[in-house]
């Protein structure tokens, strides 16, 4: 049964139970190849994991938690709270965590929007804004995306009284690009005080221009505005799934009231701590971004594809041709075969581009030898 069949019914009298109407339209969120056939260890690039792995301060802190399997985790996660505050120089009451900054986002969606209501994203805005706001029976718009980045006014042309939420990934995902802090500040001042404005910085550490801001000094004396982070990309914790918000005091107060009690575990709490005490890891991740990055968006470029950006995420965003042999879809099946993963993205409108995440130096190599090979073929 569809959604709309769903909604034609009285659910009431239905002979079994029925979703809401809305809920059956949404795709679920589809994540990057894990497996190729005929290799017991493909080589990931498809899902934006830390090559590098994790801190070896972080995997301490993890072990140090076996004893505590048997307890409830601080509703509160006070130890990363007092980190983050004291690293940022952030009021620790004014921050929300979640399983992932994907549940902040969720919990956001759940706070502020209701049915006739609506949320703002670019047209390749990540999947999960858009997941949460249809689940609270809400619409979607998607503003356009010029050359693949994020513009102000196109943005501001969908707002109107009924919008609620405006997501902003900067850099974006899937396309790596960004805007400067001057667009987001434009963006901020252009904006309705009911609309908060929530900057994803997931990607955020990976940007080094210094028109680039992820936005937390304007957090600090606004009234509407949220800003993300995650530990899953510069930290390498995706496993672990936890993020992190920072909101006026009155929003964060309030998402408090609908959070699971224990949304982070012990060990992602404590390996939280101990990741973002290493700064030589981080530096680590970031000089290999700094020197692969760029190397790959030349050899790419040089075999006659387009290399959308340049990005400021630790991923390049592919562009390939429609010709029959050559598409994306064929490239992605090609680099599988020869073990390497990659992430299609035609669920983001994208259909003939493919995310390929930065890599350790034989998987970036072995990865333009592949598409060589399959452009020359």
């Amino acid at each position: 049964m569809s959604s709309d069949d769903a909604s034609t019914l009285d659910r009431s009298k239905a002979d079994r139970p029925l979703p809401k109407p809305g809920i059956l339209d949404i795709h679920a969120y589809v994540p990057g190849k894990a497996t190729a056939k005929g290799f017991a260890e493909p080589v990931k690039l498809s899902a934006n994991e830390n090559p590098l792995g994790s801190s070896a301060k972080a995997h301490a802190a993890y072990e140090s938690a076996e004893r505590s399997l048997h307890v409830y985790p601080d509703p509160r996660a006070t130890i990363i709270r007092e980190a983050i505050a004291r690293k940022y120089r952030l009021e620790p009451e004014r921050l929300i965590f979640g399983c992932g900054s994907d549940e902040v986002f969720a919990l956001l969606n759940q706070t502020f929007l209701e049915p006739g209501d609506n949320m703002v994203q670019g047209e390749y805005g990540f999947a999960a804004f858009a997941i949460g706001a249809w689940a609270c029976q809400a619409e979607v718009r998607r503003a356009k995306e010029p050359n693949f980045r994020i513009d102000v006014d196109e943005l501001l042309k969908c707002v109107d009284d009924r919008t609620r939420l405006l997501f902003l990934a900067n850099p974006g995902n899937p396309t790596g690009t960004w805007i400067p802090f001057s667009e987001v500040r434009r963006l901020h001042d252009a904006l309705p005080p009911h609309v908060v404005l929530v900057l994803d910085g997931a990607y955020s550490e990976f940007c080094d221009d210094a028109g680039f801001d992820d936005g937390l000094d304007l957090a600090r004396t606004s009234t509407n505005v949220v800003v993300t982070h995650t530990f899953s990309k510069l930290h390498g914790l995706a496993a672990l799934r936890i993020g992190w918000g920072y909101a006026p005091l009155e929003i964060a107060q309030a998402v408090d009231r609908i959070r699971l009690p224990f949304n982070t575990s012990i060990a992602a709490q404590r390996a939280a701590v101990a990741a973002l005490d290493d700064e030589d890891f981080q530096k680590a991740t970031l000089d290999l971004m700094a020197t692969w990055r760029p190397w790959l968006t030349q050899q790419i470029g040089g075999l006659g594809l387009d290399v959308i950006g340049p990005s400021a995420a630790n991923f390049v965003l592919v562009g390939f041709p429609k010709t029959p042999g050559k598409t994306a879809a064929d490239a992605d099946a090609f680099l599988a075969s020869r073990g390497l993963l990659v992430r299609g993205v035609g669920n983001y409108g994208l259909p003939d581009h493919i995310r390929i995440t930065v890599g350790l130096e034989p998987h970036n190599r072995a990865l333009v030898e592949a598409l060589s090979d399959f452009m020359g073929r």
